[in-house]
């Protein structure tokens, strides 16, 4: 009896093994720097600061908060996981034999007359019997395919979590910009609202002029532009808020309604420049970077599963436990008995399909090789991008904030020479149109600013922390 025990236990060291390759991860030349980032490549990086500690105002935060709660995608995302997670744990237990427990009653009654000539005629053949007892299974794992399975489903896993994590980053990246684009329609809004009540008081002022003959019929219709135009513009401003208060609804999975505000867009301070990190850093920050390359992980595994169909796959069954005709002496000694069945399947003849599965299964580890890289250089692109954008956006927001200026003193100074009846109302008017337009285009690019910001952030990986 101890050879079968022996060979058991030489099956089990073998199983130590698994055919297939081993993960590597693939070499991928980095730059040193991002381009755009300047002369900074210190390892500090915008990227590893908390969502939480981007922008200090207890409103945005909470909004945050509750899309983290309530968003529908990452609700989605979070049971994704879950499904990866139980059919990993499903490969995982088809490591371990299987135990069951199974019953029957039988009850046979055989021809009299049938085919065996050796029993007499009208011999009765009747039998009943009860059997319970436990039953194994188990394949004995010897090439691997059960722990590369375990080991795809494991990556398959992990890549779904990191797919989670990326909504996060979106998420956290969505609601702040969304928030920052809700906070400047209210400025442009507070701006058109400012402008006209300014081109109603002057309208109001050319008519008294007007009425007493000191102004032309044509500086009352140039006053009414300006004011028709600011109304205008208030109706279309009012109509982007109400859009943009159910978008941000929708990113807080929540029905359409007011959203609450704080500060207001010009009060949120942002640093000149902002430090990137080193380029290399991304391959562990960046959830969509970890995600391509869990499914390179998962897709080597499935290599060596195809493999293993080159090989037999031995599998033992047994059944121990009790089997009589009366249910009282179910369990006694005489009734009790077992049997094992090892048995091993090898592969002769199967038309190429092994070939062509190990086959496919390595082109589908080449493609995840190249979407991997594919990830990685699609991520420095981005950090570019907005590094480029939010130092050039920056720049141009401080040069339009010049500009404001000069229309302002322009405006002014158009405003006396009118008065002192140097100058016609039409340039006035300019003045005062160029200066609304020149606010309002400051605004979309403090706007824009604050977006290229959270863009860097994004890029970055940072906020699934």
């Amino acid at each position: 009896m101890r050879h079968p025990f022996l060979l058991l236990g030489s099956a089990l060291l073998l199983a130590g093994c698994a055919v297939g390759p081993n993960y590597r991860r693939p070499v991928v030349p980095l730059p040193e720097t991002f381009h755009g980032a300047g002369a900074d490549s210190s390892a500090a990086t915008l990227g590893d600061k908390k969502w939480s500690e981007l922008f200090e105002d207890a409103t945005l935060q909470q909004l945050i908060t509750t899309a983290l709660e309530h968003n529908f995608d990452l609700g989605i995302a979070s049971e994704r996981v879950e499904e990866a997670r139980a059919r990993f744990q499903i490969a995982q237990s088809d490591r371990y034999p299987s135990l069951g427990a199974q019953s029957s009653f039988v009850a046979n009654r055989p021809s009299r007359i049938g085919s065996n000539p050796m029993v007499p005629a009208n011999s009765s053949l009747d039998a009943s019997y009860t059997q319970a007892g436990g039953v194994l299974s188990w394949e004995i794992d010897l090439w691997g395919r059960v722990r590369r399975l375990s080991e795809s489903a494991r990556a398959q896993y992990l890549a779904t979590n990191e797919g989670r994590r990326g909504v996060i980053v979106s998420l956290v990246a969505d609601v702040t910009g969304a928030y920052f684009t809700l906070r400047e329609r209210d400025l442009e809004l507070e701006i058109a609202r400012a402008t006209s009540d300014i081109a109603g008081h002057n309208l109001r002022l050319i008519r008294l002029r007007h009425d007493g003959g000191a102004a032309s019929g044509l500086d009352v219709h140039q006053a009414e532009q300006l004011l028709y135009t600011a109304t205008a513009q208030i109706a279309s401003t009012q109509n982007d808020i109400g859009q943009a208060e159910d978008a941000l609804n929708l990113l807080l999975g929540q029905a359409p309604g007011e959203i609450a505000r704080a500060r207001a867009v010009d009060d949120f301070g942002l640093p000149p420049e902002v430090p990137p990190g080193l380029p290399s850093a991304l391959l562990e920050r960046r959830p969509d970077i970890r995600q391509a390359e869990d499914l390179l992980i998962a897709a080597n595994a499935q290599i060596g599963v195809a493999q293993t169909y080159y090989f037999p796959q031995i599998s033992l069954t047994g059944f121990l436990g009790g089997q009589s005709r009366s249910l009282l002496d179910l369990f006694t000694g005489p009734a009790r008995f077992w049997n094992a069945a090892p048995s091993a399947i090898a592969p002769i003849f199967a038309g190429g399909q092994i070939r062509s599965g190990v086959r496919l299964s390595e082109a589908q580890k080449r493609e995840m090789t190249i979407a991997y890289q594919k990830s990685i250089y699609t991520a420095l692109r981005e950090v570019s991008d907005a590094l480029v954008g939010y130092s050039r956006t920056r720049e141009q927001r401080q040069q339009q904030d010049q500009l404001v200026r000069a229309l302002t003193e322009t405006t002014r100074l158009s405003d006396l020479r009118y008065q002192g009846g140097l100058d016609s109302y039409l340039q006035v008017l300019d003045a005062q149109r160029n200066l609304f337009q020149g606010r309002l285009a400051l605004a979309r690019l403090r706007l824009g600013e604050l977006l290229s910001f959270v863009q860097v952030y994004k890029a970055l990986g940072g906020g699934w922390q």
